[in-house]
């Protein structure tokens, strides 16, 4: 199922790898894209969005819907 989640504080390239190791580690098999000029990040993945949310925001992100 494909998600996106509007992700505030992603500034760098860092960032994005922090959120994409997040997700990978939740789903090994998720396709993971993120836009940082939109601040979006597009999520495939069979997992609960809540599951998706959390994981990003425990990596110091603010998740709005």
């Amino acid at each position: 199922m494909n998600q996106i989640f509007t992700v505030e504080g992603m500034t760098c390239g860092h960032c994005e790898k922090a959120v994409t190791q997040a997700l990978l580690s939740l789903d090994a098999h998720a396709k993971v894209v993120i836009d940082r000029t939109h601040n979006t990040v597009q999520v495939d993945s069979e997992k609960p969005r809540e599951a998706l949310a959390h994981a990003i925001a425990d990596e110091g992100y603010r998740v709005t819907v």
